[in-house]
């Protein structure tokens, strides 16, 4: 019989003992935040400290936490049906399909459900070669798109490195990142786009069109630093898909559901994919749930031929339930507008602490998706940490200090960051500039400009 657990100290060391967390050596697991109790935007610990969640956890907490609309629709349905095989039909199932096909872009209409964003970008994989009859899938070096095998060999994130060789049928391109990328030297962000976009192209015809099913690409970049193109550049990726029968897959995971101020990332450029997978944001971590929705001409295809794939919680009852609660959730309190608007009270904080801090070197995002880029010395735009490096001393005591002061946040190789939920009020947000604010002092003693 497990005790109850009734100390910050015991509640780790029983986490530590029995269980492993990943992406990490266990031994650096050392002292992690312990987590009780949640509202809003706020998590507290076993000792009842309090953190202002900056990041959504994962960047998927969109609504906040312990939403009572939400937990409710998930007591009542638990209370009448927890789960089916996904070859019955459920209301939860068809109601929440519906009502993500109301808010897709285009002309994205039936959803098979999975349980978590890699398991969406996987079956998108599969749903694309199987539709082309193709097996090449082109995506971007930096780029996360899950921890399986296939979904991690389609991101570029150097996590995947340990467990390589992964799938053999990804093609990597470049990313369009203008504030480090040599394609951007000496040219406008139009310009760069539209020359990688042209590069991308080439590699497609040196790789064989005729091989190449889709290129996926994230509809908003996320946890590789939020880096993206304009208009310019997904405009051309489209014609290019069009060009050569390719299909468009956007990877929604993290920049959907109002993240970016718009449904979907996406959104922001008039283009429409063919796939979209996400996850996250659709239950907002209460129940996982994840999926891929796809073009009217790409289901019409699997009417009458097999679909080779399956889950045993697909379309799993309760987390759809839950996915019907969350979207209510979004439209109620009208979150997509809430995240285009305060997004713009938070760029200009960050804009403030840029202007006031030398070791920021770019702000980056939209709505309530941003990043911090660190920086030495903003001339040379020398790294604090570097890609795929262990992180360094200055971001290891910024974490901390943020830590100590009571906001919680990803910091990853140079990034800060600063994607809280949809909720936050503009008091809040200050809150945790001013925690920011005062953290950054530490870091600017390491810049050497």
């Amino acid at each position: 019989m497990v005790s109850h657990v009734a100390s910050h100290a015991e509640l780790v060391e029983l986490n530590r003992e029995y269980t492993l967390t990943s992406w990490s050596a266990q031994n650096t697991w050392a002292n992690p935040v312990s987590a009780v109790r949640a509202e809003g935007i706020y998590v507290w610990d076993a000792d009842g400290k309090r953190y202002l969640d900056w990041s959504s956890q994962l960047v998927n907490v969109n609504i906040g936490h312990s939403n009572k609309h939400v937990i409710r629709a998930i007591q009542e349905q638990a209370e009448k049906l927890c789960y089916v095989q996904p070859t019955l039909a459920t209301e939860p199932r068809g109601r929440l399909g519906q009502m993500l096909a109301e808010v897709m872009p285009g002309n994205l209409k039936k959803t098979l459900f999975t349980c978590s964003g890699a398991e969406g970008v996987e079956n998108a994989m599969k749903l694309a070669r199987q539709y082309t009859g193709r097996q090449k899938i082109v995506a971007r070096y930096r780029a996360y798109h899950g921890g399986t095998f296939a979904s991690a060999s389609a991101g570029g994130d150097p996590r995947r490195l340990a467990n390589e060789p992964g799938v053999p049928w990804v093609v990597h391109v470049p990313d369009p990142y203008s504030y480090r990328s040599p394609i951007y030297r000496d040219r406008t962000p139009d310009e760069g786009d539209a020359l990688l976009a042209d590069l991308i192209e080439d590699t497609i015809i040196l790789e064989g069109p005729q091989y190449v099913a889709a290129i996926m690409l994230e509809g908003y970049s996320g946890s590789s630093g939020i880096i993206q193109g304009g208009p310019v550049f997904w405009k051309r990726i489209r014609e290019i898909c069009d060009k050569y029968g390719i299909l468009l897959i956007a990877d929604e995971v993290m920049s959907g559901f109002g993240r970016t101020g718009e449904w979907f990332g996406i959104n922001h450029y008039g283009v429409n994919p063919d796939m979209i997978t996400f996850a996250k944001g659709v239950t907002c971590g209460y129940v996982p749930l994840g999926g891929v929705t796809v073009s009217e001409e790409v289901a019409k295809y699997f009417d009458d031929h097999i679909f080779w794939g399956g889950l045993t919680y697909s379309a799993h009852t309760l987390a759809c339930a839950a996915g019907v609660a969350t979207l209510e959730v979004y439209h109620q309190e009208n979150l997509i507008e809430r995240s285009r608007e305060m997004g713009k009270v938070l760029r200009r904080g960050l804009n403030d602490l840029a202007e006031k801090h030398p070791s920021i070197g770019e702000v980056r995002g939209v709505g309530m998706h941003h990043v911090l880029e660190l920086v030495k010395n903003r001339e040379t735009r020398a790294p604090m940490s570097g890609f795929n490096l262990p992180q360094s001393e200055p971001t290891k005591k910024l974490g901390a200090a943020l830590r100590k002061a009571g906001l919680s946040t990803m910091i990853r190789w140079d990034y800060v960051f600063c994607t809280p939920p949809l909720i936050i009020t503009e008091e809040q947000l200050q809150e945790g500039l001013a925690i920011l604010d005062a953290a950054l002092d530490e870091v600017d003693t390491y810049y050497e400009g």
